[in-house]
């Protein structure tokens, strides 16, 4: 029987580097996070304005689920409320003529402008509907945001 006795040096050489090279790198590095492509809270913008209407579905062509139309001083504003916006507990609240104001970000999706709203404040009451990356805020999210008294 032959024993290869000549490579365990140079594998024992080859595993130390590889130990060595691990604990030079900190444990908690992570790549820096890059604002999120959909949603960049660094352009958000307030509109105000009074509501036109407010559709359940959206119209084909843009982002599904539920939209505010609302006409400001520069025009009407398609916003984007998310999916569950009008549903569950703390669901927006809002009819036509309602004075709005809508903090968000604009997007052009499918050659069609549309606002991306987060928050919706009409009658003094403010209506968290995305978190701060644009995700859509479930029933269930807004309600633990309410009970942690989180800040709009």
């Amino acid at each position: 029987m032959r024993r290869f006795t000549r490579p365990i040096p140079a594998v024992a050489g080859l595993l130390t580097g590889l130990l060595l090279a691990t604990l030079a790198v900190p444990l908690g590095a992570q790549p820096a996070r890059q604002p999120h492509q959909f949603y960049d809270i660094s352009k958000e913008v307030t509109l105000s304005g009074t509501v036109s209407e407010v559709l359940a579905k959206a119209a084909s062509g843009t982002l599904p689920g539920p939209h505010l139309l609302f006409a400001t001083s520069s025009g009407k504003v398609d916003a984007s409320l998310g999916a569950s916006a009008l549903r569950g507990k703390n669901a927006l609240s809002v009819a036509p003529g309602k004075e709005v104001a809508v903090t968000g970000v604009m997007k052009t999706i499918r050659g069609q402008y549309v606002f991306v709203a987060r928050i919706v404040k009409v009658d003094g009451k403010a209506y968290m509907l995305r978190n701060q990356h644009g995700v859509p805020m479930s029933p269930l999210s807004r309600e633990r945001a309410a009970q942690k008294g989180e800040s709009l």
